[in-house]
This record gives structure tokens, C-alpha cells and sequence, in this order.
């Protein structure tokens, strides 16, 4: 079952066409990852998705509900939701705090607070820093605390930014790792990552942004093996 569709989106930043018509699909229960290069308009598709950068021409559906011009708090209290490039968490909260800004939308402080054991079960790091300054957490740290914040909102679909960016190698796998597990368990993800090799390894399927257009999408398995991917994006001669 498709649970989301973009359909020829067109995306401005003043006059500047930073999306031409892209196009993409995310099955339920699936990772679709987002490649290419700086400026290619990754961020931007999930912005415009998220609707802080609305889309000028286009659709996109929801399981089926046309969501294209609605306002970003109610795409988000639909279960779309973002954990955002640079993470972006509130250096001055606590993890905690952090993670209870993730449930704004939540109504049940009994649901809220079985949703943040779930979420401390799951990133023990977080419940032994939970009164600790998400400052003065390492980079690994903050980025687990905004995937973490990103999941008290209960998504439907998880949109992941740049989720290894500035990470040392070892902890690049320790966040991949936990994505494998975060889709497995159910959440939907759509993810972008300039790190194409790990993103198509752990993905069903992909697509290939340049200069605002879809240059190309299959399965994630095929896609790995593609030369101009693997020339391009994974840096192999």
C-alpha cells in the first residue's frame, strides 16, 4: 500500500526553481532513501513534504488525502514527521524536556510517558542522560535524541535529513543501525543521506535527485550496482 505520494511538486525559493517536477512513492512499511549531490534538492523535497516549504505546483497524498497545502502543524499531527538535517534539538532542554517537545501533538500524558519508556528502552543512552543539557550531549548523542524526539510524535512516516552528518565512522553505524531497527518495527521512512553506499544498503528503494529532477530510481538493491551510481555517489572508479 502506498502511503505516500509526491506527484510533479514545483518548489521555489523566490525565483529560484529548486524543484522541477519531482515525483516519488514510499510504500508502508518500507526505507526509500533520497541521494545526490548538495543542491540537488533533498532537503527540500522533505521540507515541501513537511509543508515549511510549500509546493507551488503538485500533490502530495497521505494514504490517499491530499495534504499539499495544509499548514506543518497538521501534516505533523497526521504522522508526518521530520527529524531534521543538523538535528536542530533545544541545546538548553533536557533530553527529556527535548523529547516531550516531540509529543506537542500527543493529548494523553499516559500515552506520552509510555511512549518515552519506549523510546528510553530503545536508546539507553538517553534514559541515563534524561536531566542531562541536550548541549552538552556528544554528536551521536544529539542526533539519537532527535530521532528519538521525532518518534514521540507518533509518525506514520519518518523523514530522516542527513541523520550521519558530522558523525565519526563508528557512530555512523550505530545511527544506520538504528534505523534498520526503527523500520522493522513498523515506522515507514523516508530518509536522506549523502552517505549513498549505507543509505541504498539498508533502503528498499531509491531515488536519484539532480538539480531538482528525478535522474533515477529503482529498487535500492539495483540501484547500488548502477555505474553512474556507483561512479557518482559511492566514489568508485
Amino acid at each position: 500500500m502506498t502511503l505516500l505520494q509526491v506527484e510533479d511538486i514545483h518548489t521555489y525559493y523566490g525565483r529560484i526553481h529548486a524543484l522541477k517536477g519531482v515525483s516519488l512513492a514510499v510504500e508502508q512499511g518500507e526505507i526509500v532513501t533520497l541521494i545526490g549531490g548538495n543542491g540537488a534538492g533533498k532537503t527540500t523535497t522533505l521540507n515541501t513534504i513537511c509543508g515549511i516549504t510549500p509546493a507551488a505546483k503538485g500533490r502530495i497524498l497521505l494514504n490517499g488525502e491530499d495534504i499539499t497545502h495544509l499548514p506543518a502543524h497538521q501534516i505533523v499531527a497526521r504522522g508526518v514527521v521530520q527529524s531534521p538535517e543538523g538535528r536542530k534539538i533545544f541545546t538548553r532542554l533536557t533530553v527529556r524536556e527535548n523529547l516531550e517537545m516531540g509529543a506537542f501533538t500527543q493529548k494523553n500524558p499516559a500515552q506520552i510517558a509510555q511512549d518515552m519508556e519506549f523510546i528510553f528502552s530503545r536508546l539507553p543512552r538517553l534514559k541515563e542522560r534524561h536531566n542531562q543539557l541536550g548541549g552538552t550531549l556528544s554528536g551521536g548523542e544529539q542526533q539519537m535524541l532527535a530521532i528519538g524526539r521525532a518518534l514521540m510524535a507518533r509518525p506514520r512516516i519518518l523523514l530522516l535529513d542527513e541523520p550521519s552528518m558530522g558523525l565519526a565512522p563508528v557512530l555512523v553505524e550505530e545511527i544506520f543501525e538504528l534505523i534498520r531497527r526503527i523500520n522493522e518495527q513498523g515506522t515507514t521512512i523516508l530518509l536522506v543521506e549523502q552517505n549513498a553506499r549505507m543509505a541504498l544498503e539498508i533502503a528498499h528503494h531509491g531515488y536519484v535527485l539532480q538539480s531538482g529532477l528525478v535522474a533515477l530510481s529503482d529498487k535500492a538493491s539495483v540501484l547500488i550496482h548502477d555505474e553512474a551510481v556507483r561512479k557518482v555517489y559511492l566514489g568508485e572508479a
